[in-house]
């Protein structure tokens, strides 16, 4: 019994002693600091970045002169004129670059027999003499022009660059077109 009891003793002494180390641990890996007065105190003349602490009243000093300065600048400038050119502006020019895709589902029945097989197309709408159509493009190749109809009606389309397929009956299908230059529909059979 006795080296039982010997063996418990020694147990909760390695016990004691592996908690101990644990706190001990924990205590000096913690970044436990007791500050007096301010921050600037314990970093001298200079801190990391080699820069000089400044007062309170010098940073407002400072900023004071910078407002003035820029008082004084804001003046020259006349009102209600705008000197900058608005993001809008260049977001639709940019847009404008990039051709809408139409996804055609059925072969259609383009103008002078041919047919414009299922698929993607960039579609581009131009006037002609005055009249307007559109060219469907597939990798910079002209697969159709197909002569279209000038409208004002935007088609209740959130974009102003747009190219949309809808019904139009069994048998025909209508295309809208909308750019900064005009809107346009056309109306084409579904080839049979």
């Amino acid at each position: 019994m006795s080296g039982l009891l010997i063996a418990k003793k020694h147990y909760y002494n390695n016990m004691k002693k592996l908690i101990a180390i644990i706190f001990t641990l924990i205590f000096f890996s913690t970044n436990m600091s007791f500050a007096e007065g301010d921050m600037w105190d314990h970093f001298g003349d200079q801190n990391v970045y080699g820069q000089t602490p400044v007062s309170d009243e010098e940073f407002d000093k400072a900023l004071e002169s910078k407002m003035k300065k820029r008082k004084k600048r804001d003046k020259n400038i006349p009102k209600g004129e705008e000197f900058h050119q608005s993001n809008e502006t260049q977001f639709i020019k940019e847009a404008e670059k990039e051709l809408p895709v139409l996804c055609v589902p059925a072969n259609l029945a383009a103008e002078g027999n041919k047919i414009l097989p299922v698929g993607h197309y960039q579609v581009i709408g131009e006037k002609k003499n005055g009249k307007p159509v559109l060219k469907f493009y597939q990798a910079h190749f002209l697969i159709a022009e197909v002569p279209a109809v000038e409208t004002q009606d935007d088609f209740n389309q959130e974009t102003v660059h747009f190219v949309k397929i809808l019904d139009n009956g069994e048998k025909q299908v209508k295309i809208i077109f909308g750019s900064l230059d005009f809107n346009a529909y056309t109306i084409v059979n579904i080839a049979e």
